[in-house]
């Protein structure tokens, strides 16, 4: 399976670049063609594309997982997961038509979906749901002997709060706000991946770091078994009701990152949100319920991929979902009898 990273929707071209030649613009147009998501080779393969997050996260390797099991179980399909910075891009993807499948946080969705916020000007993504996948746990992650025992003790400090393009950034700053601490003026940040952030964090770079994701994220992992290190994962539920009351009512959650994930000392009351899968309002129906059975169907090998995937089941999948879903999807809980009307 080829994995790329994906660049951001808002890129562009360097004062650099050459206009390509009109063999080279031929040939170019040729390659993207045989390889543009949704698209078919001139074997009659057709390529569909998921747009995940980070490799030291979760969205990655779950995704992968799915990419794998529909690359074997869709007939004359190859499917293959891209490295994006995640939420915010994954949704402008799909809307531009150049990933096939995102995943999301559920917070995400919505504002896509009524283009406020981080979508403000990008417009609104008719994105659709195929599945409500996992919660994503809100890390805040320091160092022993930091000082810093809540949000507010971020004041002047140097912070990661995520990648651009990522759901971890906004929430985080989501955060930040009804905590009483203005983004842009009272913490120095920098906007870093989970991978980055906590080398920077081993490196003395940053003071602390956000992180939106499932449990257990691979690069908190090599930080906490890093020998000499001392990392702490900072209480965040008190900041729940604030969320809700500013964001959306039962938008997010509270959910405990239980002590034996990462080796700490006790279970830490974190953010949660939801995580869905989701695709263009444009994908086939008959496609985007295929994809949905599939998931469930082989639901015991993506666990074996992520154990994040242990908790995907028909039974959750609807709850927690902040857009509609796909005609596709909801065939496919009809037949399961789990769709209300």
């Amino acid at each position: 399976m080829t994995q790329r990273a994906r660049g951001s929707p808002s890129a562009s071209l360097g004062k650099g670049w050459l206009r390509p030649s009109g063999l080279l613009v031929a040939t170019l147009v040729a390659a993207v063609a045989a390889c543009a998501p949704g698209g078919n080779t001139g074997e009659g393969m057709r390529r569909l594309s998921i747009a995940t997050g980070g490799t030291g996260g979760v969205f990655y390797p779950y995704g992968g997982g799915i990419a794998r099991v529909l690359s074997e179980d869709l007939p004359n399909v190859e499917v293959t997961a891209e490295v994006t910075a995640a939420s915010v891009d994954n949704l402008k993807f799909v809307k531009q038509g150049t990933s096939d499948l995102g995943f999301t946080m559920a917070d995400m969705a919505a504002d896509a979906v009524a283009g406020r916020d981080a979508f403000a000007d990008f417009g609104p993504v008719p994105a659709r749901a195929l599945a409500v996948l996992y919660p994503s746990y809100t890390h805040l992650v320091t160092l022993a002997g930091s000082g810093i025992d809540d949000v507010a003790d971020l004041r002047g400090k140097v912070v990661s709060t995520g990648s651009p393009g990522a759901g971890t950034t906004v929430l985080a700053e989501r955060i930040l706000m009804v905590s009483g601490l203005n983004p842009a003026t009272d913490i120095r940040t920098h906007n870093l991946g989970v991978a980055q952030s906590v080398d920077a964090l081993k490196d003395g770079k940053v003071d602390a770091f956000f992180w939106n994701g499932g449990l257990p994220t691979g690069a908190i992992l090599d930080l906490v078994n890093t020998q000499g290190v001392r990392a702490r994962i900072l209480p965040l539920d008190a900041t729940i009701p604030a969320l809700n009351a500013k964001f959306g009512d039962g938008l997010y959650f509270r959910a405990s990152i239980p002590k034996a994930t990462y080796g700490l000392e006790h279970d830490v009351p974190v953010v949660a949100v939801a995580n869905l899968l989701v695709v263009s309002e444009t994908m086939p129906e008959a496609l985007a319920y295929d994809i949905t059975r599939i998931l469930f169907a082989r639901q015991e090998t993506l666990a074996g991929i992520h154990p994040q995937a242990r908790e995907l089941a028909v039974e959750r999948a609807l709850a927690g979902a902040t857009i509609p879903f796909h005609p596709g999807a909801i065939r496919y809980y009809r037949e399961r009898g789990v769709w209300k009307e």
